[in-house]
């Protein structure tokens, strides 16, 4: 009988899962921290759904060690986790912050001592207040910092981390922070955020440079990526406008953040002042990276909008005829094969090994009166992506890794504790941890090695 074919991850495959800091650690005003963008954004009134802050979240920062114990029992190779600028310097300048240093220390070796390498991401989006008070991401001085910081970070840890990850999501980060204001910091600049973008890359390349001067560690980027479907108005065919609105997107999510990575210059599809950019700073972005973080959720459907003077070229469709998250979010794994097999035909070569560093999908997940907590979609979704990087691999993509988003249930951001994503239900008034069947599910697929 023909059972088809292997479903076999190859071996030394990765299996990993991810948090960040201001998402899970709490513990904001402990040791010596300093405040960040997002502790002032979620203490504004009407910043965040629920009224809620991160200011204990899942309280990580007391119970790292039980979170450990709760990704050895997963079986996890690997545990992509972000360092909290502000713990390491309180005013995003000046020496190191002790205590700060020594959770990570703590953590680090945790982790070690259970077979978990650590993989570190520098910034996921905790900006020291201080730093935005003088420009932010919008001040060159910020890349500057940067790298600086990278710099204490590695020197304290840089013989023990194993995979470097110097942004998350730099697209997000300049779009919903300085695009249109719904995160942190809350700046509504539109296009006038390209400063952001640039600063962003520029204290990417930096980095790099610190870092590689400190660790032998690999080192790399975390970027969103969303494929792009081109729509008409009215259910019509895509014309012209609408497909080139569909560049135009395409051009700001997913080539702003990579074209200058491999040598190349910034999309010409967009209105950017490219000002900002001086001699040389291509060449620092463009430092050769040992692997490429890829985050993976969902497509996105584009048209031309419908007044072509209007502040945005493009104009976002919902994706119908698909399942839905909780975020009303797309369930499409195809899209996860276009987008692997879409970066390998883009940029060929000059590619380096990819790490899917975050996927996942919120559901409404609740404990029952059995104490379980059962979540079949997120199994059916994880089970979907996967095979989807399965047929990337077959397809000739270097996917080294996978690591699902999140670990926990945490606070999550704008949404604040009303989306889910965990593996691992979390009560945020106990700090009760319930694995759910998903966390079963993928402990059993990491043990194997495959697909079921």
């Amino acid at each position: 009988m023909n059972r088809g074919p292997s479903l076999d991850f190859p071996a030394g495959f990765t299996w990993g899962a991810a948090t960040s800091a201001y998402q899970i650690e709490g513990a904001v005003d402990a040791d010596g921290r300093g405040p960040s963008i997002w502790d002032t954004f979620t203490h504004a009134p009407g910043a965040v759904a629920d009224g809620s802050t991160g200011d204990v979240a899942c309280d990580h920062y007391h119970r790292y060690a039980e979170d450990v114990d709760l990704l050895a029992g997963l079986g996890v190779t690997a545990y992509r986790f972000s360092i909290s600028w502000p713990r390491i310097q309180p005013t995003g300048s000046g020496p190191a912050n002790p205590a700060g240093l020594a959770f990570y220390d703590r953590l680090v070796d945790a982790l070690l001592d259970r077979g978990i390498d650590p993989v570190a991401t520098l910034f996921h989006w905790d900006l020291p207040q201080p730093l935005e008070d003088t420009g932010g991401w919008l001040s060159r001085d910020t890349a500057t910092r940067f790298a600086d910081y990278a710099g204490l970070v590695a020197d304290r840890l840089g013989d023990r981390v194993k995979l470097w990850i110097t942004l998350n999501e730099p697209f997000v980060h300049m779009s919903f922070g300085y695009g249109v204001g719904s995160h942190a910091p809350g700046r509504a600049l539109l296009f006038d955020a390209f400063p952001v973008a640039h600063h962003q890359m520029l204290g990417h390349g930096l980095a790099v440079a610190a870092l590689r001067a400190r660790t032998g560690a690999p080192v790399a980027i975390t970027n969103n990526y969303s494929p792009v479907r081109a729509f008409g108005s009215a259910g019509a065919q895509p014309g012209d406008a609408d497909l080139a609105a569909a560049a135009a997107f395409h051009a700001l999510q997913n080539r702003l953040f990579t074209d200058p990575l491999f040598g190349r210059s910034y999309p010409a599809e967009l209105p950017f002042d490219l000002a900002v950019v001086r001699d040389g700073d291509l060449a620092t972005i463009a430092a050769p990276l040992d692997a490429l973080g890829v985050n993976y959720y969902n497509p996105t459907g584009v048209r031309a909008p419908d007044d072509p003077a209007g502040p945005l070229p493009f104009e976002l469709v919902p994706l119908t005829g698909h399942p839905t998250t909780s975020f009303d979010w797309p369930v499409v794994p195809d899209g996860l094969h276009e987008l692997l097999t879409g970066l390998h035909r883009e940029y060929g070569p000059a590619l380096p090994p990819i790490q899917i560093t975050e996927n996942g999908c919120s559901y409404d997940d609740t404990v029952g009166p059995d104490g379980r907590c059962h979540d079949p979609d997120r199994v059916a979704y994880l089970d979907g992506h996967l095979r989807a990087v399965h047929r990337a691999i077959a397809d000739g993509v270097d996917v080294r890794g996978y690591f699902v988003w999140s670990l926990l249930d945490n606070f999550e951001w704008a949404e604040g504790f009303t989306k889910r994503f965990g593996l691992v239900h979390v009560d945020f008034d106990t700090q009760r941890r319930t694995p759910k069947t998903s966390y079963a599910w993928y402990r059993d697929v990491i043990a194997a090695g495959r697909l079921p």
